[in-house]
């Protein structure tokens, strides 16, 4: 793929122009959200990844298209378990709902830190390791594996249990008054911490453990890295947004991470057989087109069996409910 660098400059650059617009938008008023307010920008942002993927594929090619979409996809879709995470840590962590937005908007901004570093290393290892296709592959796999496993369990993600925040709340003087983004304030003469300031570090590790996966699994799909790049920044845009919008809707996919895990056994099965394809041990590979049919079916399938059971769930609830107690025997 021929990307010029002023196609490299304009991306960047109004990628970093649309984070400063929020980042100085939210500061100035802290609040939260709107239904209205949170609609129209999540359609803006899907609108302009819509108009991406159409620009990739008019201008580079269909293949090149394909590949964004399905890169695209895989990403929001990881996104979405990223973002039921956020919604336990603000809980956890009794974030006020004012505050939530800035706190989301760091923690955006973190993972797209984080995803380029990743994105650049994991580029930087393909192109000269052939072979780390196996290894992400087989990581891919495995991660899938533990998503069942959790599932199975009824384990749930606590990031806020993680030893790097436990240590920071240990060893920081952590106050009890919020200040937005300000992380450190004066009372009484006495320096604090501010709670915002333990919510970033627990995010940011969520962001490191959510780049671990998300990074690999899109190498599966493409190995350009405009169009990894591209597609994670288009998948994070929006997220706040959605935050808000789907915040019940989340926890009725209760299948999510069996479907997230069956998209991730995909690619990486995806990325061995690349490898198998490139050391030339097999003549044919996985096409995009198939990973990304195969990927929209799986999200379908897990949406609706999640809204079913959810349904099944409450219906039972209410018919227990409904029951008399029994009659207490005569004395």
């Amino acid at each position: 793929m021929d990307v010029s660098a002023l196609e490299w400059g304009i991306t960047i650059t109004v990628t970093c122009a649309v984070l400063l617009f929020d980042v100085i938008l939210i500061s100035r008023k802290p609040h939260e959200p709107t239904m209205r307010e949170s609609t129209i920008a999540f359609i803006l942002y899907m609108t302009a990844a819509a108009l991406f993927g159409l620009w990739t594929w008019v201008f580079h090619g269909q293949e090149y298209g394909v590949d964004y979409f399905t890169g695209f996809v895989v990403e929001k879709s990881l996104s979405v378990d990223n973002l039921f995470v956020f919604i336990v840590l603000m809980a956890a962590l009794k974030v006020p709902r004012k505050y939530q937005q800035e706190a989301l908007m760091v923690g955006i901004i973190l993972a797209l830190v984080f995803r380029g570093i990743f994105i650049a290393v994991g580029y930087a290892l393909i192109q000269n390791f052939s072979w780390v296709f196996y290894i992400f592959g087989a990581f891919l796999i495995y991660t899938a594996i533990n998503l069942v496993r959790s599932y199975r369990k009824h384990e749930e993600e606590h990031p806020e249990d993680s030893r790097i925040v436990k240590f920071a709340q240990n060893h920081l003087n952590v106050g009890d008054s919020w200040h937005g983004l300000k992380l450190f304030y004066r009372e009484n003469g006495v320096r604090f911490a501010s709670p915002m300031l333990i919510v970033i570090i627990a995010l940011g590790f969520t962001d490191v453990l959510f780049a671990l996966d998300s990074i690999p699994a899109i190498f599966g799909i493409t190995q350009e890295p405009y169009l990894v790049f591209t597609a994670n920044v288009f998948a994070l845009m929006g997220l706040r947004q959605l935050y808000f919008l789907i915040g019940g809707l989340l926890e009725r996919l209760v299948y999510l991470s069996l479907g997230l895990s069956f998209i991730l056994a995909w690619i990486g099965a995806k990325l061995v057989i690349h490898a198998l394809y490139e050391s030339e041990v097999i003549g044919w590979e996985v096409p995009t087109l198939l990973s990304l049919a195969v990927i929209l079916v799986a999200l379908t399938i897990t949406a609706l069996a999640s809204l079913a059971k959810t349904k099944s769930d409450e219906k039972a609830e209410v018919e227990k409910s409904d029951v008399p107690p029994a009659p207490r025997a005569s004395e």
